[in-house]
């Protein structure tokens, strides 16, 4: 009989300074959001997560509703990253869907094309058994759903389905201005802010922010990031009280026994 992997347990991601401040990495069986703008880097966060699952012998399952093949495989060679050994499952509309207003009458076209694509999709991980996954992204679902409540179930719905079959899934999205505007963050166990700014003077940076992570301590605040050939760099912010040192208390002696004995034994 195979034990069920501990949600306590936790995934590393492949980044070192990620791991850091995450305490270790991503606790797993659990369902996580990594929200940015384009060009932040998400996709080079996930297919890292993917690539370090499969060093450790645990499939990866990158679902892909907005990038194509080749747009991965372009991320991944700029990295040197090789993908053999992920699966990379594409949904997307076919010309069928191109002509939905002619076909359907008694459903709105979205609903249809959503339970199509969401039905592929159950039907790729029960084939395939990820132990990791990423699904880019969820702009994509938002659209085909039309209609928040229908979306917010749809969510639910599927993160009940991954955590009974054990997996750890990433979900990318585009940001939003704070934790709570986003009906998916009450859902996630963990919300991954990605930002790129430009000071007031300077050249262009890159920061991330742990915004939650239930039941887990972390390093909160901002920590800057670098992407560059060969993936993520992370650099975790420094907090003046853990990195305290502690120091033996000696006192010089003023040889005045009478002010010795008030200052506790010296001058400190």
């Amino acid at each position: 009989m195979t034990a069920t992997p501990s949600s306590s347990e936790k995934l590393s991601t492949g980044i070192a300074g990620l791991d850091t401040i995450l305490g270790g990495g991503l606790p797993r069986n659990r369902l996580y959001l990594i929200q940015g703008e384009p060009g932040t880097g998400k996709t080079t966060v996930s297919l890292r997560f993917l690539l370090e699952g499969l060093r450790l012998g645990q499939p990866g399952l990158y679902v892909t509703l907005s990038e194509t093949r080749e747009e991965l495989e372009s991320v991944a060679g700029s990295h040197d990253w090789s993908l053999d050994g992920l699966t990379i499952f594409e949904i997307k509309a076919g010309e069928e869907h191109l002509k939905a207003e002619e076909q359907y009458t008694a459903f709105h076209p979205s609903e249809v094309e959503l339970g199509e694509k969401v039905q592929s999709l159950l039907d790729e991980v029960d084939r395939v058994k990820p132990v990791r996954m990423v699904i880019d992204s969820l702009s994509e679902m938002r659209l085909l759903a039309r209609d928040p409540l229908r979306y917010r179930r749809q969510i639910a719905a599927l993160k009940q389905f991954f955590v009974d079959r054990h997996c750890t899934i990433l979900f990318l999205d585009d940001a939003v201005a704070k934790v709570g505007e986003h009906p998916f963050q009450t859902l996630a166990h963990g919300v991954l802010t990605l930002e790129r700014y430009t000071p007031p003077y300077g050249r262009e940076r890159r920061r991330l922010q742990i915004s939650k992570l239930r039941g887990v301590a972390f390093h909160g605040g901002y920590h800057d990031l670098a992407i560059q050939k060969g993936g993520m760099i992370v650099y975790p912010c420094l907090v003046a009280a853990d990195h305290r040192r502690s120091f033996a208390s000696e006192r010089v002696a003023s040889n005045l026994p009478a002010l010795d004995a008030l200052l506790g034994g010296g001058i400190a």
